[in-house]
């Protein structure tokens, strides 16, 4: 008895359900957009925290240099929140598209890659948020002052502060994916344990290149990306080393002989 879903529709009926996996995909976006811009004010406060609270009580501002600009920033705010709301949507649909075509066994070991992926993401824009963003902005305000006898201060616009913080926010919470991506590709066969303990020194170097591709051109910030991307390089050769233990006892139990 075959564990595939016994789906034999033809092309055109696939393209159909694909159409529609879209439009509710871009059902979610629009819907998710809307209720982004209404309350985009808040959200944006919301992402301005870090910066206020480095620059303390009673100090720092905000800046716009184009007419424009404070009304676009509201939609960017809108466009980003909508990502990131609707995700969870459109991995599903992009999963009941894919999961008619898979094996029951297969649906099993993809789920749990399914499940963790938004949680990663969401580990790794906390830590950009709450720890690497008042970090780097303290440190960065830290040049403001008297230079050659001129007052130094910093006046960051509206749009580049917002490109900023979605920076910080995609690069952790993207990089957070590693794990998923790995372990993926030690399921299909494409690399082992082994292969990846003796790729860990250069690992060490793609990191710190990753980050600095990623993150503002600072030490502090490339350090924070570079550093947990390497613990989740150790933590994914470990748990691979328990999925192969427990493929190992099920091949063994299912083979006794």
């Amino acid at each position: 008895m075959m564990d595939i879903d016994d789906s034999k529709a033809p092309l055109l009926d696939h393209l159909i359900e694909l159409r529609s996996r879209l439009l509710k995909c871009v059902y979610a976006l629009v819907i998710t957009g809307a209720v982004c811009f209404y309350f985009s004010e808040h959200l944006f406060a919301f992402l301005v925290q870090p910066l206020k609270e480095a620059f303390g009580d009673g100090g720092g501002r905000l800046v716009y240099t184009k007419l424009y600009e404070a009304f676009f920033v509201q939609v960017k705010v809108a466009f980003f929140g909508a990502f990131l709301l609707s995700f969870p949507i459109i991995a599903n649909q992009l999963w009941a598209f894919v999961a008619p075509g898979l094996y029951a066994k297969e649906k099993k070991a993809l789920l749990p890659f399914l499940v963790m992926t938004p949680v990663l993401f969401t580990m790794g824009a906390a830590l950009a948020y709450y720890v690497v963003m008042p970090t780097a902005f303290h440190f960065f305000l830290q040049f403001q002052g008297n230079s050659g006898g001129l007052e130094v201060e910093a006046l960051p616009s509206t749009d580049a502060y917002l490109t900023l913080v979605m920076q910080f926010i995609l690069a952790f919470g993207i990089s957070f994916l590693m794990p998923v991506l790995l372990m993926l590709l030690n399921r299909a066969g494409f690399v082992t344990r082994a292969q990846l303990i003796g790729l860990r020194r250069y690992m060490i170097v793609a990191a710190f290149i990753l980050a600095a591709v990623l993150t503002p051109p600072d030490v502090v910030s490339q350090l924070m990306l570079a550093i947990p991307l390497l613990l989740l390089y150790e933590i994914t050769i470990i748990a691979i080393w328990f999925t192969d233990r427990r493929q190992a006892k099920e091949a063994a139990a299912a083979d006794p002989a």
